[in-house]
């Protein structure tokens, strides 16, 4: 690898209720990354989960000083979490997975090696050719490409990418310091996607799995956020192109 290989990655897990599967994902995390013999620290966000997740985390952390753990009361969101835990590091490669493992933790060796090459966003993507939705019900697969589908026109052309709604990337800090995010919903990385400074991007193919252990999250109120994002973003690029055009006219 090259001289970014030895940048240290912060990886953030948001937690909600995920005490069954968190010692098991922080495990696997641990010995994906390890091989790599980089800098590296695992934070927890845990949104003040009733089943013990964050005990199951500081008994780990006492064990272990890369792994870290904070704990939010008054606010869920896993935007939010990811975003707070990004502000508690100095980490100049920044991530985030579920605790679920439906994100193959293996996958982060070859996320970071695209980052370490120079890109400046590495997205673990189930529409790449190779990737896959696994045993979502055709519903939920449609439903799914029309929310990507609705992303199109946000997007950059050269910077496109196939899975904007995956919850499982890393990003330099350097492309999204001082960018204020929208802290409610699920789907930063689409807001990343369009508001970001990337130049360089890389999506890598995986299969989403089956949550290992517990309830998923997923409910009306993540697709009324994914609304609001929607029409935030539009109105943002909408306004984007009219201080454009104001500019060049001012310039003439």
């Amino acid at each position: 690898m090259s001289e970014c290989a030895r940048l240290k990655l912060a990886l953030v897990i948001p937690t909600l209720c995920e005490a069954e599967n968190i010692a098991r994902v922080l495990g696997m995390v641990r010995a994906a990354l390890d091989p790599l013999e980089i800098d590296y620290e695992i934070i927890v966000v845990d949104d003040d989960s009733p089943d013990g997740t964050s005990e199951v985390v500081s008994r780990i952390a006492a064990e272990d000083e890369r792994v870290r753990l904070i704990v939010r009361t008054g606010e869920r969101g896993l935007s939010g979490a990811v975003l707070d835990g990004w502000r508690a590091t100095d980490a100049p490669v920044l991530g985030v997975m579920d605790a679920d493992l439906q994100h193959p933790p293996e996958l982060l060796r070859e996320l970071y090696a695209a980052i370490a090459e120079g890109r400046d966003l590495a997205i673990g993507s189930r529409y790449t050719p190779g990737g896959g939705l696994g045993g979502w019900h055709p519903l939920r697969k449609l439903l799914s490409a029309a929310a990507v589908w609705a992303t199109l026109p946000l997007q950059r052309r050269k910077l496109r990418a196939r899975d904007p709604m995956s919850g499982f990337f890393l990003v330099r800090r350097a492309a999204v310091n001082q960018i204020e995010f929208q802290r409610a919903g699920f789907k930063l990385l689409l807001e990343i996607l369009v508001r970001a400074r990337l130049g360089t991007m890389q999506e890598v193919p995986f299969v989403f799995g089956s949550r290992y252990r517990g309830a998923s999250k997923a409910n009306f109120k993540v697709a009324w956020d994914y609304g609001k994002l929607l029409a935030r973003l539009y109105a943002w690029k909408v306004g984007l192109g009219r201080s454009r055009a104001v500019s060049a006219n001012l310039g003439n």
